[in-house]
């Protein structure tokens, strides 16, 4: 397959599919479930949700335990992720293709994107905020690491394949009818629940 830029190809390939191992379990799961009824505490009526590089599903089912009734969708690029995620949710609710390519069928509550932003090249953040905003009905969920300014990161070893900036930031510049509702730290050192030091945000689409 072909692809617009080499982090694509990267993460379709085996990294993506070792990043897969290293990346699951009941510990996560339970670090997910706490991380989750924090950050949507203010999100009401999510009777739909689409995970922007679902994996395997982490993510997604954490939603479906605290949200039984929630419909789950999910944009994957790596085949072996999918394969594993359609265990979890429906074949028909997986999109497997990149998320730069991806064109929503329909409108969902909520749009969820956890720690992928910071692998995406920097040149289509514009087309994949694009992408979220158009898939939003109401709440967009991002979970990202933060900086105040541009930066990339060596990422295991590889060059170009982690960026970090202020990705709410700029997508409430962008689009004027996005409000923050919500934002918050997840801890590496949380003593019950970890998680990757990420920044949180819950914004509300108001038109």
């Amino acid at each position: 397959m072909t692809y617009k830029t080499e982090q694509e190809a990267f993460w379709a390939g085996e990294f993506g599919t070792e990043y897969i191992d290293r990346n699951v379990g009941d510990v996560l799961l339970g670090a997910n479930l706490d991380f989750f009824a924090k950050a949507l505490r203010h999100a009401a009526g999510v009777e739909s949700c689409i995970e922007f590089g679902a994996n395997v599903g982490m993510n997604l089912r954490a939603l479906q335990l605290l949200y039984p009734r929630q419909l789950h969708f999910g944009i994957e690029i790596n085949p072996e992720a999918v394969a594993r995620l359609a265990h979890h949710i429906p074949a028909e609710h997986i999109f497997q293709q990149s998320i730069l390519d991806f064109e929503p069928p329909r409108i969902y509550d909520l749009v969820l994107i956890k720690t992928v932003l910071i692998h995406i090249n920097p040149e289509f953040l514009p087309a994949v905020y694009d992408a979220m905003y158009r898939s939003a009905g109401r709440y967009i969920l991002l979970a990202e690491y933060y900086s105040p300014t541009p930066v990339e990161i060596s990422y295991r070893g590889h060059a170009g394949k982690l960026f970090k900036r202020d990705f709410c930031g700029e997508m409430l510049q962008a689009y004027s009818d996005l409000k923050l509702v919500d934002y918050g730290f997840a801890y590496r050192n949380d003593p019950v629940f970890p998680q990757d030091d990420i920044n949180w945000f819950l914004m509300e689409k108001k038109s």
